[in-house]
């Protein structure tokens, strides 16, 4: 998930319209984790007005939060959709704050394009609906734990291993293109493809959370460490998208995470509709088991399941000699 990239002296990269692009930004180590959790949101005031604050050079990033000591830095690698892109180049410009009511989704001010606000000449874009970025990796943290962070993937499979998944947990494969473990992808479009030679109407897609740990880069034929990661000391290998593997001929993003106990299940991204409710049904009570608070009291236990909208509260009266 880390590819630091930073743009050379003296190059522009204009955007394209409608295009995606990678991209970083800088927050601190509670906000980062915040980020991961709930996505991005407004920054309600800045240069160019409201949005999400981004830079292709990853050194505008590493410089925020301006204020934090560089141990509370993080900076998030980004997959952002600019749609429509406005040239902000001068101070004073007519559109500075006005350019999403104006029709545009991202304002661009190019690097070194003398603007007295903008005083160290680097690139800087603002993107008003956060639903344009994705985190995609971290390009850099303080320190190793910021990196293990959790990341959304999906993982397609078929009606009956989806029930088997959902009430006992993942099976690694014994073999594949990254060798043994469990196949997911960030990329909901490779997930809806497996099984490959799967009816549709028996497909289903898995939205998970991954903790990815130590993460090996696999973005050639014939890497190295194609099928040895994990015995080099990683826990997820990653194929990036539109690396040229021939294995990939999709080009969509895929992972192979060695330790299913890195992988929960939060949702059912896609089913047919005939088993989507009892899937959802499975995976609800599931999630209540996870958040059961458990009172211990003489013999009994008392656990109360917490709903959306309902409270359930169930005694579990044990015997003598139950082994807990």
């Amino acid at each position: 998930f880390r590819e630091n990239v930073m743009i050379p002296p003296g190059v522009e990269l204009k955007p394209q319209r409608r295009g995606v692009y990678k991209m970083f930004h800088g927050t601190s180590v509670a906000c980062a984790r915040l980020i991961i959790a709930n996505g991005f949101k407004q920054s309600s005031t800045g240069l160019l007005g409201k949005g999400v604050y981004v830079s292709r050079d990853q050194k505008k990033a590493q410089a925020y939060p301006r204020n934090a000591p560089s141990s509370d830095r993080v900076v998030f690698e980004l997959s952002v959709r600019v749609g429509r892109v406005k040239r902000i180049d001068k101070d004073n410009h007519p559109l500075l704050l006005t350019w999403s009511s104006n029709g545009y989704d991202t304002a661009w001010i190019p690097p070194n394009c003398g603007m007295q606000c903008v005083p160290s000449g680097l690139e800087e874009d603002c993107v008003f609906d956060p639903k344009r970025v994705k985190v995609v990796g971290i390009a850099h943290a303080p320190n190793p734990t910021i990196e293990k962070e959790v990341y959304t993937m999906y993982h397609g499979t078929t009606v009956g291993f989806a029930r088997s998944i959902i009430t006992s947990g993942f099976v690694p494969s014994t073999k594949g293109m990254l060798g043994p473990g469990v196949y997911v992808s960030r990329d909901k479009k490779k997930a809806e493809r497996y099984p490959l030679q799967e009816n549709p109407s028996n497909r289903v897609v898995l939205e998970l959370e991954v903790r990815v740990g130590r993460v090996k880069r696999i973005d050639k034929d014939d890497h190295p460490m194609q099928y040895t990661w994990h015995s080099n000391g990683y826990d997820t290998a990653w194929v990036p998208p539109n690396c040229g593997m021939k294995a990939v001929k999709s080009g969509l993003e895929e992972d192979c995470i060695f330790d299913t106990k890195r992988i929960k299940v939060v949702g059912i991204a896609k089913a047919p509709q005939t088993a989507e409710n009892e899937l959802k049904k499975n995976l609800m009570w599931l999630c209540a088991i996870y958040k059961l608070e458990c009172i211990h009291n003489a013999k009994s236990f008392y656990f109360t399941l917490m709903f959306r909208t309902s409270h359930v509260e169930i005694c579990f009266f044990l015997s003598q000699g139950v082994n807990l």
